[in-house]
């Protein structure tokens, strides 16, 4: 029989699930922390066994062995049944960066590095080398790490315990039962801090080195689109190099307007086309296409030419091409066209003013309704 049963410290049943026993932890946990029972011994020995019960109870592989051979399993597979790392319980519970994590103490130190592993940088392009492809000579500044201070920022590699925090890494204010900790704002959590500056890197614990390749870009690549570079990154260790992000940036074209895969074009049209009708030849983007307008076409009327557009960058399918119409009128006439076009109107007889029907039945309307109201 057990002497510690994980089950009744935390109150809750042996079918309980994960949620249920996490929040049946998180009641105790805030009750029996030692900030909240100063100099009680006891709720300081409650608060340790119900953290090493939680550790168990909410590990699957840990809890299925001690449901079947109890805490003796548990030791006599290496797990022990000990709570471990407190702040990996608390971080789980309230996260990382709450102020329950915080305020007790248990925050993850997790110290930035002076070297991002990863570089993003803008990889500008004409329309023309976007849509079809292009080999790109890349030049490029990265970050590389800083052998004579080992990238630490300190001449000869030397640092000093950081007097502010003393090495903990973090500060901690005391506000009543609880204590409030941050990470320390002198050594950025490192608990170290730099005692004189490398010369070689001025502190900083990289230089900038200078890299120049070749890159074949890929057909139908779109702005905001990005290439990955393995290994072109930073060097955020010694020897040790991130991916390196180009980001498209494409110039538009004075024609042709994209649109995911699809590109448009604007056709224009001269305005005796329109209810005759008429075939012109429209470009794409590696054939002349002939196309038919229908008599009496609307303005901005689109066509669809399908499989004229720009190929997907991941797969062999092809976007759309599509022409829209404009209908283009003459910005002056001269006196002998005046002529022609009025008696062209002219012969269209009533035809040619419809408005004339719109007021005769609105204006009719009117009179209905005013005459209604003379009547009431």
């Amino acid at each position: 029989m057990e002497s510690l049963d994980y089950y009744e410290m935390l109150g809750v049943e042996r079918t309980a699930d994960k949620e249920s026993i996490k929040k049946a932890y998180k009641k105790l946990a805030l009750k029996y922390h030692p900030d909240r029972n100063l100099g009680d011994k006891e709720a300081e020995e409650k608060f340790k066994e119900i953290s090493e019960a939680y550790s168990v109870l909410a590990d699957d592989q840990k809890r299925q062995i001690y449901d079947r051979y109890g805490k003796q399993g548990l030791e006599g597979r290496g797990m022990g049944g000990g709570f471990g790392d407190l702040g990996d319980i608390f971080a789980d519970l309230f996260g990382e960066d709450s102020i329950f994590s915080n305020a007790f103490g248990f925050g993850k130190r997790q110290p930035q590095s002076k070297i991002p592993k990863d570089l993003l940088v803008p990889l500008e392009l004409s329309f023309k080398e976007a849509v079809f492809g292009c080999k790109k000579n890349i030049k490029l500044d990265f970050k590389a790490w800083c052998g004579a201070c080992q990238g630490s920022g300190a001449k000869e590699g030397k640092t000093q315990t950081c007097p502010h925090c003393q090495g903990r890494g973090q500060s901690f204010i005391q506000q009543g039962f609880m204590t409030l900790a941050s990470t320390c704002t002198h050594c950025q959590g490192k608990g170290q801090v730099v005692k004189e500056k490398c010369g070689s890197c001025k502190g900083q614990g990289f230089i900038v080195q200078k890299e120049e390749f070749s890159l074949d870009v890929p057909e139908g690549i779109d702005a905001q689109n990005r290439i990955r570079v393995a290994r072109r990154g930073n060097e955020y260790q010694q020897g040790m190099r991130g991916d390196l992000y180009l980001e498209a940036v494409v110039e538009e074209d004075e024609h042709f307007v994209r649109r995911g895969n699809d590109i448009y074009i604007e056709v224009p049209v001269f305005f005796t086309s329109i209810p005759l009708g008429s075939k012109i030849m429209v470009p794409s983007l590696k054939k002349e296409l002939e196309l038919q307008i229908p008599p009496n076409t609307a303005d901005h009327a689109p066509f669809i030419f399908k499989n004229e557009g720009v190929k997907d960058v991941n797969s062999s399918r092809r976007g759309n091409l599509i022409a829209v119409v404009k209908i283009v009128y003459p910005q002056k006439l001269d006196e002998k066209q005046k002529e022609l076009l009025i008696k062209l109107h002219e012969s269209f007889d009533y035809e040619s003013e419809p408005y004339k029907n719109v007021f005769e039945v609105c204006y009719g309307k009117v009179k209905h309704w005013l005459q209604d109201l003379v009547k009431k």
